[in-house]
């Protein structure tokens, strides 16, 4: 096992680096870069906003020929300052080292618009992301686990057959449609003005006692979490069902019926160790899906700082330094979650072994 890890440990550069290349390469091709963004503002006269050339360089025009689009009329030596500025004056190649070699020491440089670290901005973010998946897993798992089981004892009865039917709907709805649906019913939309609309705290959050911040935290966390548990709560729900309907038909199990043990026992006592391998060792890869693909557009529907929002913002502002710096974050927290995922498997199962398998 060790061996194995190690190995994997390895691979994690590589990894990453192809996905870094490729996202890299796609982003040249990209229309709109940074510098066209500034040539809009100045176009319309709210450069400043960048915080970086003023609106004053415009200056008059020469005719000059520009590869930007718009920048007729602009003085040929603000193109150029705006080149070095964002380190377009280096060819793509000596970019995508310098940025490489930057990385290896967690150095994602300074965003082109904040006028701050890219890191900072990034830890300022994690934590928010961070906090909705866990809140969010713990709910799909507290919710999944007992209504698998209860579906796995009553395979092919009524109430399997409408829970069934009220998962698989659930499970077919985005979660950012139902985002948006409970936005119109709760959140001041057409109905309800219940629950807040955006934001992860209130604004007067600082001056409230422990207490109330806490209410106030999981009162503005209400919408994101049930938008972002229903996809998951489908899946392993249906993934828990038919792990304990494959242990339940085992010898073992009518073996342990049979010296008149009670069923509670031989669900909890026997089925459960067995049933739970594949759902507890997912926990990992569980965590990563819903921290990538569903709380990334929760995010950006409640307006939740987090690393969704920060790395959506980046795309709109062609952020280059800040797009680069979340996917790098994201990359490296999937790949090693998806080794500790294996870890999981061997400490709930030790009778497996990933070496020999290999």
């Amino acid at each position: 096992m060790a061996r194995y890890l190690l190995r994997r440990l390895f691979l994690i550069i590589p990894t990453l680096f192809g996905i870094m290349t490729v996202n890299f390469i796609i982003v040249q091709f990209a229309p709109g870069g940074p510098i066209d963004q500034v040539i809009a503002q100045v176009q319309f006269g709210n450069v400043s906003s960048t915080g970086r050339i003023s609106g004053g360089e415009a200056g008059a025009a020469d005719g000059s020929e520009s590869s930007y689009a718009g920048a007729e009329g602009l003085p040929p030596g603000m193109i150029e300052q705006l080149e070095k500025q964002f380190g377009f004056d280096k060819p793509a190649h000596i970019r995508f080292i310098n940025m490489i070699g930057d990385y290896l020491t967690f150095d994602f440089g300074e965003s082109y618009f904040q006028n701050r670290p890219v890191l900072d901005l990034i830890l300022q973010a994690m934590p928010v992301s961070v906090s909705i998946g866990a809140w969010a897993l713990l709910l799909v798992y507290l919710l999944s686990i007992p209504m698998g089981i209860a579906k796995a004892v009553r395979d092919g009865t009524r109430f399997d057959a409408w829970t069934s039917a009220v998962i698989f709907t659930a499970y077919a709805i985005p979660g950012f449609l139902f985002a948006i649906l409970l936005i119109v019913l709760f959140a001041g939309g057409s109905y309800w003005d219940i629950f807040p609309m955006r934001g992860l705290v209130s604004e007067n959050w600082d001056t409230m006692g422990w207490f109330d911040r806490i209410v106030d935290y999981f009162w503005h966390l209400a919408l994101p979490l049930t938008a972002l548990t229903l996809g998951g709560f489908a899946t392993l729900t249906m993934l828990t069902k038919n792990s304990f309907l494959e242990e339940i038909n085992k010898q073992f199990v009518l073996t342990a019926r049979a010296k008149g043990l009670k069923e509670r026992q031989v669900l909890y006592g026997h089925v459960l160790r067995n049933a739970m391998l594949v759902v507890v060792a997912g926990f990992p890869s569980a965590f990563v899906s819903l921290l990538f693909t569903g709380s990334l557009l929760i995010e950006v529907i409640f307006s939740l700082d987090g690393m969704g929002l920060l790395g959506y913002e980046a795309v709109i502002k062609r952020d280059y330094p800040i797009l680069f710096g979340t996917m790098f974050m994201l990359t490296l927290i999937g790949l090693i979650a998806h080794l500790v995922g294996d870890i999981c498997y061997v400490l709930v199962d030790p009778r497996i072994d990933f070496e020999t398998r290999e």
